[in-house]
């Protein structure tokens, strides 16, 4: 009796884990706080290999920093902010927008049998609710514009190339205060 129950939850999960391109490692994090965003890449373009990874920043997200990846290039793209924030005294009127890695050569190349992962670190916006990133996956043949977004609500149910989810929760009261 307990099997068939088990065997769909086990089949709902490996389905869904089939459709998930690029997936984020904790995909829910508290409003406000820093982040590590850590990006998971499971495969290539239609069996070809992977050879840059390109994030477009969700809006809010400040102070973005990559985490270098051997035989991979950096690059970041910064632009003007139309609201500069204050960060430890400084203000900042410009951010980074997007980052990529660059495979340096054939032998850094992601291959599609091959999983990988590509990390950056920064603050979250403060409103809870969802946000998203965008990853261009750019393979030898071929790419992956993970960017397409839900026409309303948070859900990527149905999307053919989804961007990539973060929700964000509201912080937690602190101890002795009062909500309603």
């Amino acid at each position: 009796m307990l099997k068939t129950p088990l065997l769909f939850v086990l089949a709902a999960s490996l389905s869904a884990a089939a459709q998930a391109h690029i997936t984020l490692e904790q995909p829910e994090a508290v409003a406000g706080t820093p982040y590590k965003a850590v990006l998971r890449v499971g495969h290539g373009c239609e069996g070809s290999a992977t050879t840059r990874v390109t994030v477009t920043l969700p809006a809010g997200f400040r102070g973005a920093k990559p985490m270098p990846k051997a035989g991979w290039a950096l690059d970041i793209k910064r632009a003007p902010l139309a609201k500069p924030y204050d960060s430890h005294g400084r203000t900042i009127s410009d951010d980074v927008i997007e980052l990529s890695w660059t495979a340096k050569g054939e032998d850094a190349y992601l291959q599609d049998a091959w999983y990988e992962e590509f990390i950056l670190r920064g603050s979250l916006p403060e409103q809870p609710g969802p946000i998203w990133f965008k990853v261009r996956q750019s393979c030898v043949k071929g790419e992956w514009n993970w960017a397409e977004l839900p026409a309303e609500g948070d859900s990527t149910k149905g999307l053919k190339a989804p961007a990539v989810r973060l929700m964000l929760l509201k912080p937690a009261a602190a101890p002795g205060s009062h909500q309603h």
